[in-house]
């Protein structure tokens, strides 16, 4: 059973995670990731979730990796670090994620709401990479999903200052897709991760296979994804039902075939 994670049960096909560490303003230690990434792996072979929503704290989403473990880390415990294993665990994970962040999402923080395919912030929400003032640099993902979402100029100065930008800026930027109060963070983030729920799974997951393509593929790679996608889909029961409720006026069930 997870320590360093609140876990509640999937409903309405959401499950929902809040990382629990704290006193430590959330630290991603190699025990949370570990937790995080056998939760995720156990949720996606579970037909009772359709999407995950994560989440911290009022103080923060994470503050960063856990500088007290770190410092105990010679250059081969770092070169060894298990935590890489357990981000690209993370990474695997193949249904839709979406973050919803109040407070801190520095460091490792900003790296794991990146990891996400929707990000909800409160605004009082900072997101920022200040791994540079300690002699390092982003190492999850931090420069790569970076630059991609929010481009090369702010990009490079969030990574090279440290400085975090606000949740104001964040949605300027394209970080984000929407601010709340703090208040109604989780709960914003939970109604759309009910809503993607609620549609076929095959379509949401290829859907979300063709959007990240566009991410990291070229113009005419990303196309080919996306017809082959669509042909897919096209001899479903899912669509057969999807058109069906369409014409009959009334909500789909959607079974996933």
């Amino acid at each position: 059973m997870p320590t360093t994670l609140i876990i509640t049960p999937p409903l309405d096909g959401v499950l929902c995670i809040r990382l629990n560490r704290p006193d430590a303003l959330n630290a991603l230690n190699t025990q949370l990731l570990a937790e995080l990434a056998d939760t995720l792996s156990d949720a996606d072979n579970d037909d009772r979730v359709r999407a995950v929503v994560i989440t911290g704290n009022a103080r923060a989403f994470a503050a960063g990796a856990d500088i007290k473990e770190m410092a105990e880390r010679d250059l081969v415990g770092m070169l060894e670090d298990p935590r890489q294993h357990h981000w690209a665990a993370i990474t695997r994970f193949r249904k839709p994620i979406i973050a919803a962040v109040n407070g801190y999402a520095l460091g490792g923080g900003c790296e794991l709401a990146m990891h996400a395919d929707i990000i909800i912030a409160g605004e009082s929400a900072q997101f920022g990479q200040p791994e540079i003032n300690l002699g390092i640099m982003p190492g999850a993902g931090g420069t790569q999903r970076l630059l991609r979402a929010v481009g090369k100029s702010l990009a490079t100065q969030m990574v090279l200052t440290g400085e975090p930008i606000s949740a104001r800026r964040a949605l300027e930027a394209g970080l984000i897709s929407e601010i709340t109060q703090p208040e109604l963070t989780l709960e914003r983030a939970m109604a759309i991760a009910t809503r993607i729920a609620a549609k076929a799974p095959l379509a949401v997951r290829l859907a979300r296979e063709s959007l990240h393509k566009a991410m990291d593929t070229d113009l005419a790679t990303g196309l080919r994804f996306e017809r082959h996608a669509f042909t897919l889909l096209a001899g479903t029961t899912d669509r057969e039902e999807g058109i069906r409720a369409f014409q009959e006026k009334r909500p789909a069930t959607f079974q996933g075939h």
